[in-house]
């Protein structure tokens, strides 16, 4: 697009210029592009990583298209947004990208999606956008076919002895009908920091672990885990998987994703999600504080979900309260005659949680994220580390990812719009 102080098209040959009228205006500022970082070398990391992250979510469809891609480059440059979270391993268990792991195409699990990786990640991070790779865990179908020994299983269907192999045939399925991995197979794990390693090997920057978790939906009774005892806490289960991602991944970065409702119970939600279990071991701690995900008289309010300020500044105010307390160096206990020196501060992570930009309860526009995002803003204050956008379309509402100037917007101004709605 032509500047328009260029004047606009210049005066035909021969003509005499009028005189133009002198403004009393000042001039515009002119806008400032976000400055290009440093290019990465092929299979490495972006350069100068943000300190606040601020993404929004693309399938492995979407990242696969040039045209969704160029969307991508284009919201960076003309919003907040910074990075982008990209499922490598999806809902289905399917793999995006050629991941080159053999169980990986042993188990049917490569369904390419995004045919050069290497290609997209080097574009992106040229364009100084961060690399989030995300991979559902426990939720896999995929895996659940090809490994009958290690999924969940409907115990109506097994037989009465237990006896032989299990198989597909008896697989228990949520209310979507998809298949789920006991949490407690250890060879779970191993496959899943296979495809974790190989996304790093292609520059990802960070893996963002989502669906770690015990099942939470569909005939719950009726649930067979051949490998979990049924006596150890849940939370012990997923605590444990989580020290072992920290271990097999070292010096990587890592994301896990929990239920919003995990800020502010203090039980596992019976999904074995327990918040502080997750504080010692990700570099960033990922709450999906979705509005409309929360029950009907949450905080009073009949529909949550048209409340996202007051829903969104609560449960992160609860976070960061619990991840504080979790954070404070504990007195050890005395010895003999005398005390031992205190614990060390513990190193935990950062909060950066999910939040909406989709119609569900309410209809979701500008000033309705906009107050998600104020609200996180609000209570994290000095240990506010960014957000992450969810929209199942992959298109976002771009006048809620433009930054206001500093000081122009108040809690007030968003709580009064999320009320309108």
């Amino acid at each position: 697009m032509k500047d328009a102080a260029a004047g606009g098209p210049p005066a035909p040959a021969g003509a005499t210029a009028s005189p133009q009228p002198v403004s009393t205006k000042p001039a515009p500022k002119p806008v400032t592009a976000k400055p290009t970082p440093p290019p990465s070398p092929p299979g490495q990391p972006l350069a100068n990583p943000p300190a606040i992250v601020k993404a929004v979510y693309f399938t492995g469809w979407s990242a696969g298209l040039r045209r969704r891609v160029d969307y991508l480059v284009d919201l960076h440059k003309t919003t907040a947004i910074n990075a982008v979270v990209i499922d490598v391993k999806d809902y289905s268990g399917n793999l995006s990208y050629s991941v080159s792991a053999p169980e990986a195409r042993r188990y049917g699990a490569v369904r390419v999606m995004i045919r050069d990786f290497d290609g997209l990640v080097n574009r992106l991070h040229h364009e100084g956008i961060y690399v989030i790779a995300r991979l559902t865990v426990f939720q896999d179908p995929v895996l659940a076919e090809a490994r009958p020994d290690l999924a969940v299983h409907r115990v109506s269907k097994l037989p009465k002895e237990k006896r032989g192999p299990l198989t597909a045939d008896s697989l228990w399925r949520d209310r979507k009908g998809l298949a789920w991995i006991d949490p407690a197979s250890r060879p779970a794990w191993e496959y899943v920091v296979t495809i974790a390693r190989d996304a790093l090997a292609h520059g990802a920057d960070e893996l963002n672990f989502d669906y770690v978790r015990f099942p939470s939906d569909g005939d719950l009774n009726e649930m067979y885990f051949p490998n979990w005892d049924g006596k150890t806490p849940k939370h012990e289960v997923i605590r444990k998987f989580f020290g072992y991602l920290r271990k097999q991944l070292a010096g990587a970065r890592l994301s896990g994703d929990l239920f919003g409702l995990a800020t502010v119970n203090d039980d596992d939600l019976g999904i074995g999600q327990v918040i502080e279990d997750a504080y010692g071991t990700f570099d960033a701690v990922c709450p999906m504080v979705y509005p409309s995900h929360y029950a009907h008289k949450f905080l009073g309010f009949p529909n949550p979900a048209q409340h996202p300020y007051e829903v969104v500044n609560y449960s992160m105010k609860e976070a960061r309260s619990r991840l504080e307390d979790f954070s404070r160096p504990k007195p050890a206990a005395a010895k003999g005659d005398g005390a031992a020196a205190p614990e060390a501060e513990v190193k935990a992570a950062r909060l950066r949680p999910w939040i909406q930009d989709f119609n569900l309860g309410a209809k979701y526009d500008a000033a309705m994220v906009k107050a998600e995002i104020k609200a996180v803003e609000d209570a994290l204050g000095d240990r506010f580390a960014g957000y992450m956008v969810w929209a199942p379309s992959n298109v976002y509402t771009r006048q809620a990812l433009v930054e206001s100037p500093t000081g122009t917007e108040t809690a007030e101004t968003h709580t009064s719009a999320g009320a309108a709605h």
